[in-house]
């Protein structure tokens, strides 16, 4: 019996930041820099008879050149969810940056999803100048392009029904075309519910509670509709909102996946839903 999707978080990630140097123009609010821990994400959607892979972390070298810590390699979590990334038929791109298509070379079989205007500023004339290219790799923004070339890419306008109980908005800030999805799912009562995916919409779920952009931003005025966006999306009843880097995710959604051991065992919780059989 089908109760929704079952949603995945995957903590692959992680590192030490501080409140000056991921909030935008922090000394506006008057307050004392501290240090607070930074977890890396990505996703998986899956329902018995598709499985729809959100972003896919980091590449190791470009992470251990950063300085980020990597907790596991996202093509081994996987194969221990069951999933083998060369049979992946759809690969959610949120937005390009290091830490979001890392792995692209490892999913030769998938269609890759991404938005139109993402897509087309990081394949253009813009994408090379520092205060943008800093948080990208250039062969991964390669693979992105080889990918299109291969015809494996496809576009999102504004908004999109991936697959059924599956919708993908387009609404910019962080990236030119950063993508957040909303994913049906049943709630605790087994009522209707949804995931909202933000991705890097919502880095830390402080930003939304207290109206802070994130430092990296490439239209504020987006990210601040962005925001609206999410407050909107979320609040009804039943409607759980992801943050793509807070270190509160496993703590919100204390539910693990049966069979996980060893570290992994931790590394992955389960946001929502699950698939059973009767």
């Amino acid at each position: 019996m089908k109760t929704g999707y079952e949603v995945l978080a995957v903590r692959y990630g992680a590192r030490t930041a501080s409140k000056s140097d991921s909030y935008l123009n922090f000394h506006v609010y008057g307050e004392p820099d501290t240090e607070f821990p930074m977890d890396y994400y990505f996703w998986v959607v899956r329902d018995g008879e598709r499985t729809i892979l959100f972003d896919c972390g980091f590449g190791a070298e470009a992470g251990r050149r950063r300085g980020r810590t990597l907790l596991v390699d996202p093509v081994t979590a996987l194969a221990a969810l069951g999933i083998d990334p060369a049979t992946v038929t759809q690969l959610v791109v949120t937005h390009a940056h290091y830490d979001h298509i890392g792995n692209l070379q490892s999913f030769p079989a998938a269609e890759i999803v991404i938005a139109r205007r993402e897509f087309e500023f990081w394949t253009g004339p813009y994408a090379g100048r520092i205060q943008f290219a800093h948080s990208t790799e250039p062969d991964e923004l390669d693979r992105l392009a080889a990918a299109a070339a291969q015809g494996r890419v496809r576009m999102v306008d504004e908004t999109l029904d991936l697959a059924p109980g599956i919708e993908l908005v387009v609404v910019g800030g962080h990236t030119p075309g950063q993508l957040v999805a909303q994913v049906a799912v049943r709630d605790e009562a087994g009522g209707p519910g949804a995931v909202i995916l933000a991705a890097d919409a919502l880095h830390f779920y402080e930003e939304l509670e207290r109206d802070r952009p994130f430092f990296v931003v490439a239209d504020l005025l987006d990210m601040y509709r962005g925001f609206d966006t999410l407050r909107e999306m979320s609040e009804d009843p039943g409607r759980l909102l992801v943050a793509g880097h807070d270190a509160e995710v496993p703590d919100r959604f204390p539910d693990r996946v049966p069979g996980m051991s060893g570290e992994l065992a931790d590394l992955v919780v389960r946001v929502a839903g699950r698939t059973e059989k009767s």
